[in-house]
């Protein structure tokens, strides 16, 4: 039994007056691609069954180093998250689940939390500890480092944190979780390089020691901040060495916005799958660093370019083939219900961009070494606007046509404004 948030009522009446549109564009779409022998309907059932899940942290709003400034209605605790998230999953129909962070979404019931998350409509995603900055109470500073720190009170407590959001995952029903570590220096001779990651691994092999059976560990890794000069896993090749050290289970996660401006992203997609090493993805995007932005919003092409590798992967999967995909940007200037509805429609629209592609022609041009034809099959695709199918794929199941639309008609945030607690002026996240 769900309780959804917002009235299916006023989506199916929304609908009813862009549904003669709709069925119009996907019609007339559906026969310029029957002519290049793609069926319309195939696609949106693949649609139809891609999801990505959605941060709890990102339900509210960001902010900078220097300041954040909230806007009314914002979520103050884990219960008024999952109302957010439901929110963006009703409409869009492609956020099914929720990526929690602790300690800050810690409950004393997390078996009811998972029921309360149940009957919003929401599973549980991959489980993210913290280890990037202290808690009151904190008996060791992670000033200098967590799973790296030089001080093994810090480590030991590093640790320990890790494996409690673990049994804290299998109660929500998780079966990931996403380490990320802010270790690093800001000055040469701070740390020795190799000592520092050889503290990591040993620290984190116990954790991976703790890991049930179907579980999986994802490693994260950053170039930089908050450690300017270096950071201890800086790079997709410091990830993968240590997975592989590791074992089987340590998977590596690539967030778009974690590498030197101009990488190519795409390459270590490939890379990571052909290792048997590809965990998963935080979505964002770009222009400077690790500005964490709205998907798709700087570099659609790039994210296409990624789906496509992705999709490559799943027509080989080798070891295997199964990414988490998750959402994770910092909202410091929209309403982030919106800026979240937008970015699934974003990496949806990519998706299924990189599903259109022609294979064969695309494999036999490689081969041929007929560099304008291949790049011609990609281009292809992306050029099409596959807004239609998206939007049929969310009216079948629940969906909104337009839900930017629908969600400020319903006025939910300026409801929630009146009826929650207002968020404290402050920097950071949520």
């Amino acid at each position: 039994m769900t309780s959804l948030p917002l009235s299916q009522d006023l989506i199916a009446e929304a609908n009813s007056r862009d549904m003669v549109a709709l069925d119009e564009d996907y019609a007339a779409l559906g026969r310029k691609l029957s002519r290049t022998g793609i069926d319309i309907d195939a696609i949106k059932e693949r649609v139809a069954s891609f999801s990505v899940a959605v941060p709890s942290w990102g339900a509210g709003r960001g902010g900078t180093r220097f300041a954040k400034f909230p806007i009314a209605g914002e979520p103050t605790n884990i219960h008024e998250k999952l109302e957010d998230c439901a929110v963006i999953n009703q409409l869009s129909r492609v956020t099914p689940r929720v990526s929690p962070h602790f300690p800050w979404d810690k409950v004393s019931d997390f078996a009811a939390l998972r029921e309360e998350a149940a009957e919003l409509g929401l599973g549980w995603d991959a489980v993210n500890s913290n280890t990037f900055q202290d808690q009151v109470g904190q008996a060791h500073t992670y000033a200098n480092g967590s799973l790296s720190s030089q001080d093994a009170g810090a480590r030991a407590q590093a640790v320990e944190h890790n494996i409690e959001c673990i049994e804290i995952g299998q109660k929500l029903g998780s079966t990931d979780l996403t380490v990320w570590v802010g270790d690093g220096t800001n000055f040469p001779g701070q740390q020795d390089f190799a000592r520092s990651l050889d503290r990591y691994l040993d620290a984190a092999s116990e954790i991976y020691a703790a890991l049930p059976g179907d579980w999986r560990m994802l490693l994260e890794h950053k170039m930089f901040e908050p450690a300017f000069y270096s950071t201890v896993i800086s790079d997709w090749g410091s990830s993968i060495l240590a997975a592989q050290e590791l074992g089987p289970k340590a998977k590596c996660l690539v967030d778009l916005g974690h590498h030197a401006p101009n990488v190519n992203i795409e390459q270590i997609v490939a890379r990571l799958h052909r290792f048997g090493k590809l965990g998963g993805f935080h979505f964002n995007d770009s222009k400077y660093g690790d500005d964490d932005l709205d998907s798709g919003s700087i570099n659609p092409h790039q994210l296409f370019l990624v789906f496509n590798e992705l999709i490559e992967a799943e027509l080989n999967p080798r070891d295997g083939f199964n990414p988490s995909y998750m959402i994770d940007q910092s909202h410091n200037v929209t309403d982030p219900i919106e800026s979240m509805l937008s970015s699934a429609e974003a990496i949806t629209q990519c998706y299924a961009k990189a599903a259109l592609v022609d294979r064969e022609a695309l494999h036999g041009a490689q081969e041929a070494n007929d560099t304008m034809m291949a790049f011609q099959a990609l281009r292809r695709a992306y050029n099409v606007d596959v807004a239609p199918i998206l939007a049929k794929a969310r009216v079948e199941a629940g969906g909104a046509i337009d839900v930017l639309a629908v969600y400020r008609t319903s006025m939910w945030r300026d409801r929630k404004g009146q009826e929650r607690k207002a968020v404290g002026l402050g920097a950071g996240i949520v």
